[in-house]
């Protein structure tokens, strides 16, 4: 029985094919996130490129991916470094919490007590004679 369709060429089916990917692509989070904002690390400012962009994440502020609004307002683009960064903060601040040694939410800082040129001025006088 034949049909009343022109017969699609291998072209037209790779094209159609194409445009159904992206849009597929550009229902999600990260594709969004490009649109809306410049392609610059939120925390390190770097610039990004075309070329480059694979190593630009969308990085979720409350940690939880499954909060994606529209308007982009818990995303922010980070760089691969930053964003291992922002999550190994989130990790240690979690450990920390766990074993008790943050109190008031401030960590206790130790200050350095090694003074490794006490005696340089000594020893500079030592090589000037």
């Amino acid at each position: 029985m034949p049909t009343n369709k022109p017969p699609t060429s291998r072209l037209d089916q790779v094209v159609a094919d194409a445009i159904r990917n992206r849009q597929t692509r550009e229902s999600g989070y990260r594709e969004q996130a490009l649109k809306i904002y410049p392609w610059i690390c939120g925390r390190c400012a770097r610039e990004f490129t075309r070329e480059n962009l694979q190593q630009l994440t969308v990085h979720h502020r409350d940690h939880n991916h499954d909060n994606n609004p529209t308007n982009g307002s818990n995303w922010e683009l980070l760089c691969l470094y930053c964003h291992d960064n922002e999550h190994s903060r989130e990790l240690d601040a979690e450990a920390a919490r766990q074993a008790g040694v943050v109190g008031s939410g401030k960590a206790e800082v130790s200050r350095a007590t090694a003074q490794p040129f006490a005696n340089l001025k000594d020893l500079l006088r030592k090589n000037e004679r």
